[in-house]
């Protein structure tokens, strides 16, 4: 049973990476720095979470982005934080890749992606559709829509899923249309699909993306104000909705926001 046996001061350099639990993601070297900054000047506010195998065996489950800082921080300053804060919990190895999932998911950029090992791993060994879902907080049905269409994901799917020009829906759709397929014709099906999505226009921001990045300014500088038209605020509403918007409502939101399109490169 996964549960938290105490919180400790534990000496960096004893928290080790599992080989199978580890961070979903690549670590984000922009967050990385923004974390040095913080952690130095702050401290560490939230601990670290920690898998106790047996007695003094302790892999890193949550936070990985702020071990890296740590980490960072004592190459350039030594003797900084030798020990750090950290919860210490217990259970299986299942429930601990449970765990880690969960502890990333929070993030306000996860993508389904994310979930897809994971829910299919714990599915494999035997955890009940409500169990994943009771413990991710999510609905069953959802899980369910993982473990039937995960599979079948393939590299340029995932691909568009991660970088936001595929909906959930859509590769559903298009997996659902190959299985459907003459015995033979998968994967011209497939291709096909895949061509009619690279036909539709993508939305140039998402919901996700923009909260994210006004509630790291928020954060940052709690004071920040920004002063904008009627029109620019609908112009901005447009395009998150990416439809009825045009050239000119995307102009218009990259001249007052233009940090919401730094990885743009038209």
């Amino acid at each position: 049973m996964l549960t938290t046996k105490r919180y400790e001061y534990l000496p960096f350099d004893s928290i080790a990476v599992h080989p199978t639990i580890g961070n979903h993601r690549s670590v984000n070297q922009a967050k990385v720095t923004h974390l040095e900054t913080d952690i130095l000047r702050n401290g560490l506010l939230e601990p670290l979470v920690v898998w106790e195998r047996s007695p003094n065996e302790y892999y890193l489950v949550g936070g990985f982005h702020r071990a890296t800082a740590i980490g960072e921080i004592r190459k350039k300053n030594p003797g900084y934080f030798d020990r750090v804060d950290v919860r210490v919990v217990a259970g299986d190895p299942d429930e601990i890749r449970a765990l880690n999932l969960k502890l990333n998911a929070d993030r306000l950029d996860t993508k389904i992606t994310d979930y897809f090992e994971t829910v299919v791993y714990l599915n494999n060994v035997n955890w009940s559709t409500e169990r994943i879902a009771e413990f991710l907080d999510k609905s069953a049905a959802w899980i369910d829509e993982i473990i039937r269409y995960a599979p079948m994901v393939n590299e340029s799917i995932r691909a568009k899923l991660e970088a936001g020009e595929m909906s959930w829906s859509r590769a559903k759709e298009i997996i659902g249309r190959t299985l459907a397929a003459q015995p033979g014709n998968e994967k011209a099906v497939m291709a096909e699909e895949l061509a009619k999505q690279q036909a539709r226009v993508v939305k140039p921001l998402s919901f996700k993306s923009v909260l994210g990045h006004f509630g790291k300014i928020k954060q940052d500088n709690p004071a920040a104000t920004y002063t904008l038209k009627l029109d620019d605020l609908s112009a901005l509403i447009k395009v998150l909705q990416g439809k009825a918007y045009d050239k000119k409502d995307v102009k218009a939101v990259k001249a007052i926001f233009p940090e919401l399109f730094a990885g743009d490169k038209k």
